[in-house]
Parts: C-alpha cells; structure tokens; sequence
C-alpha cells in the first residue's frame, strides 16, 4: 500500500568503518507529529539530516509521499527545516528573512509578500515585520525561524531540538504554539529533542533512539503505559519509572528488598531463582499500613512542589525508590514506610530488560 507521509527502509549511516545509524525501518503516516526522543548521541538528529538530505545516506531509501527521495537535493525533497540555532540574517528585517529563500527560488514578488503575510499572521508576528533579529526576543526569533519555513509549503517540516536556547516559560508557550500550528497547517512534522516532556506533550507518535536503533515507537500513552524494555521505562517519564532488582520464587511471586510482591510471573521462561526487574511508576505507589504485598523503605528526601509531593526512598539494599505522595500524615525525612503498587499498574522485565508480558 503507498504511504502518502513517509517511509524509511533499511536506512543507515557510517563514518568510515563506524556505523551510527543501523537499519532503521519507520513508517509515517500522512500528517502527523513525530517526535524523535532519545539521549545525546543517541542518533536522532543524524537521522532527521539524513531525511533533510543534509547527510548522506550509507544505504537504505527515504521516501516521501511515495517518492524515493534518498539521493536528491535538500531543495527537491519538499521539506523545511527548523534547526536549534535560529540562524537568521542579523542586516535583514524580518520579511526579509521570512521571504530570503523565495527570492532566492525567483518566486513573483506578489506571491512573496503574499506568503510572508500569511505567514506573519498565523505566528502573530506581523507587527514585527520590519524589525530585526537583534530587536527581538528569543521566542519571537523562533517564531520567524518558523515562518521561514511556513512560506516555502512543504509537504514535511523538520525540527531539530527548536526550543533549546529559550528559556523554561517560553519553552512552554512555544509547545503550545507549535502544537496548534501543527491542527491548523496539518502537514507532516518530525520533531528533534532529548527533552521526553516535549515528546509526551507534542507527539502523535514518538520513536525512542538508542545508540541508532528503534527501542520503541508509539503513541505517548503507548510507550509510557506499556514500555518494551527498560531503557524506554527508564527514559520516558518524569521522575522516571521506578526500576528494583528482584528474584523469582518457587510459588512465582517476586522477592524484592524489603518486601515479597504476590503475582505468578512464571512466563517467558522464567523459574525460581532467576533475576528480573520490577517497574512501578511514581503516581502508582501508595502508603499502606502493613507489609503484605508492599516494600518497606525509608524516606530520604522529601521534595514539595505545592500540588504533589515526590518522596525519594531507599530500600533495604540501598536501591532508590521514587513515590509521589498527594494527601495523607505528614511525612518527614528518616521516617520507614511500606509502599504498595497495584497488580494492574507493575511492569516486570527480564535480566536483560526484556519486557515481560
């Protein structure tokens, strides 16, 4: 079946003898907001050069809207480009900048001041137009970097981590600005961060990299309710996934430090006596009064944040432990607590941090 968004097959990337990039094979469809999350060096932004036609693919086909795109020009491909720095002519007003690449392309000077205008107004910039890049905000040059590429009406728009150099309050406006001109344009858009809170606000789908491979992708819910390893447990998540070190018994429950969790987690091949790991979000730990199917820990850091709480434990072998803690006794720094996760809400992987379903 054609994909009128984009297909990557087999695509990869060496320098030399060292590969970055190992067959990664992704659909996206028509339209929607990809974000490509994952830890410095993980290769993300390589892999959004190679779709811009910025770096040259080792082997493998980029298509887009059903056209092998993978050996032409950046300027045929039908994409726009947003990199983290703003990159904006320093002598040129902004309509200048926002109608550089036009001119530059002999486009009709109507139809230039007329995509400049369109432009302006969607991103609210059009009181700024004869001003220049020193004369504006941070948030205001992202806005013409934007614009820049709005005006060129491309099939695909590509971001490369845009929200870096702002500020934490106008990163926030800026995820809002973006996502809704993601609903009013509805072109295709693949999103560059190592932040999994711009991921999880601003994605249809997110692809969490690891050293240039797919871990997983998904929708935001997907990847955080149902993690297919721990990397993505680990990685997605803000406090992230609560991760302890656990042995199987006879009866299939697990033994944790401090405490034995009842389940039957005989499958995949697991017996009595072999190491896995438990996850348990921070929102899904509750206080409970005793220790039947709970963990005892001790509190020892207590973080307020006004609306919620976060108590950071250790278990009785040290392991770290993260609750957030809502309404309930006050509770202090040194205190011991049993903590309880619900059946329905832990996640088990293997010694290798296979997720076990």
């Amino acid at each position: 079946m054609a994909n009128n968004g984009m297909r990557l097959t087999g695509v990869r990337k060496n320098y030399g003898s060292l590969e970055v990039i190992h067959g990664i094979d992704l659909d996206i469809p028509e339209g929607a907001f990809v974000v490509f999350v994952g830890p410095s060096g993980c290769g993300k932004s390589t892999l959004l050069r190679m779709i811009a036609g910025l770096e040259e693919v080792t082997d493998g086909e980029i298509a887009i809207k059903g056209r092998d795109v993978t050996d032409l020009d950046p300027s045929e491909r039908g994409i726009a480009m947003v990199f983290q720095s703003y990159a904006l002519y320093p002598h040129m007003s902004v309509r200048e900048n926002l109608g550089f690449g036009l001119k530059m392309a002999r486009t009709d000077a109507a139809e230039i001041e007329q995509r400049v205008r369109a432009a302006s107004a969607i991103l609210k910039i059009d009181h700024l137009l004869d001003r220049r890049p020193g004369q504006l905000s941070g948030g205001q040059r992202q806005r013409v970097a934007i614009g820049r590429a709005i005006v060129r009406k491309p099939d695909v728009f590509l971001f490369d981590e845009p929200l870096s150099n702002l500020d934490a309050e106008l990163r926030v406006s800026m995820r809002i600005e973006i996502a809704r001109l993601h609903r009013e344009l509805g072109n295709t858009m693949i999103y560059v961060t190592h932040d999994q809170t711009e991921a999880m606000t601003l994605a249809d789908k997110i692809v969490v990299l690891k050293d240039g491979r797919i871990e997983q992708e998904g929708s935001p819910r997907e990847v955080y309710e149902d993690p297919a390893n721990i990397f993505v447990a680990g990685f997605i998540g803000s406090p992230r996934m609560n991760l302890l070190q656990a042995v199987c018994t006879a009866d299939g429950s697990v033994q944790v430090p401090g405490g034995m969790i009842k389940t039957d987690i005989r499958q995949g091949g697991i017996v009595a006596g072999d190491k896995l790991m438990l996850g348990m979000r921070p929102e899904h730990l509750v206080v409970a009064s005793g220790g039947d199917d709970a963990i005892r820990v001790k509190v020892e850091f207590d973080e307020y944040l006004g609306g919620t709480r976060y108590l950071y434990c250790q278990t009785e072998d040290g392991q770290s432990l993260t609750a957030e803690y809502r309404e309930g006794p006050d509770i202090k720094r040194g205190d011991m607590l049993y903590l309880r996760c619900a059946p329905e809400r832990r996640r088990y992987f293997d010694a290798e941090g296979k997720r076990l379903r």
